[in-house]
């Protein structure tokens, strides 16, 4: 098809007075690889409902596969949700046997790593190994669209990285993938980020998009953990990075004040941002405008 696979025009989802989703507009192309980023509680998940059309709208329109997002639009999504949708009193083999005939396909055989586990129950076998059947049963019926919430929440570096290979497999293949998560690191996986915060969409485009200016201060000193201390004190969103004290968006003149004020003798730059930081300062500014 042309056009977005899945889209959603200022799409905003309210439950009583709380809003769980407020005026999000984005898009997936097919190739693509789109993370949607953003803490615990961001919206992401809801999002993602909406996306489906397991949620309506309270106002805005969301589109998938150029449509309705109805059945017959679902039937070519590969849906992955945080709960893996994997029936636990059911063995590997009989889960993907269930899944292939929903979609009306014959069952794919257990990839290699997941033989040993074919006739285990799946609440029996490890998340690592739940989440590779997740992913297999997902892709099935060949879908053009991929949407996974949080696949590798969990999961040990090694499994994520054979799982992130998985995704970039299926973008090559020209899929479209919207993959939500709350592992910054993971942002540099991915083709285009949207980056969720108090039920807003808050920045967009690659990590170096996202990130722009932004810088951070750095503070080396051998007191850190009286640094640390000092300026969590202040107010200031003060991070570690090994035994470096590192606050975003900060002011060098200000942080050196506030630590020679508290009887430390720190060294204090200016650095680039990171990911993280940049969305500690967008989340800020969310929630003061939320106020």
């Amino acid at each position: 098809m042309t056009g977005p696979l899945v889209a959603a025009r200022d799409v905003t989802r309210r439950f009583g007075h709380f809003t769980a989703v407020d005026a999000v507009t984005m898009e997936v192309n097919p190739g693509e690889v789109v993370g949607l980023l953003g803490a615990n509680g961001a919206g992401k998940t809801t999002l993602m409902r909406l996306l489906l059309g397991l949620l309506g709208p309270t106002e805005g329109t969301t589109t998938l596969m150029g449509g309705e997002p109805d059945r017959d639009a679902r039937e070519k999504v590969g849906y992955v949700p945080q709960g893996l949708g994997l029936y636990a009193d059911l063995t590997v083999k009989e889960n993907l046997a269930f899944m292939a005939g929903a979609y009306g396909v014959p069952p794919a055989e257990a990839p290699p790593e997941l033989a040993q586990y074919a006739d285990a129950l799946v609440g029996a076998i490890p998340l690592g190994a739940q989440r590779r059947l997740a992913f297999t049963c997902a892709l099935q019926h060949d879908p053009p669209l991929l949407m996974l919430d949080e696949p590798t929440s969990g999961v040990e570096a090694l499994a994520r990285a054979d799982l992130w290979d998985t995704v970039h497999a299926q973008a090559a293949k020209g899929v479209g993938v919207l993959v939500t998560t709350h592992y910054m690191q993971e942002a540099q996986q991915c083709d285009r980020l949207l980056l969720m915060s108090e039920s807003r969409l808050v920045g967009s485009g690659s990590e170096q998009d996202v990130i722009g200016d932004t810088t951070a201060v750095e503070v080396i000193c051998d007191d850190w953990a009286s640094a640390f201390a000092a300026l969590e004190a202040a107010g200031e969103s003060v991070t570690l990075a090994g035994r470096s004290v590192r606050v975003a968006d900060g002011d060098p003149q200000e942080i050196l004040r506030l630590l020679e004020g508290a009887g430390v003798d720190p060294n204090v730059r200016a650095v680039p941002a990171t990911l993280e930081e940049r969305m500690t300062v967008l989340a800020r500014a969310a929630a003061a405008g939320a106020s």
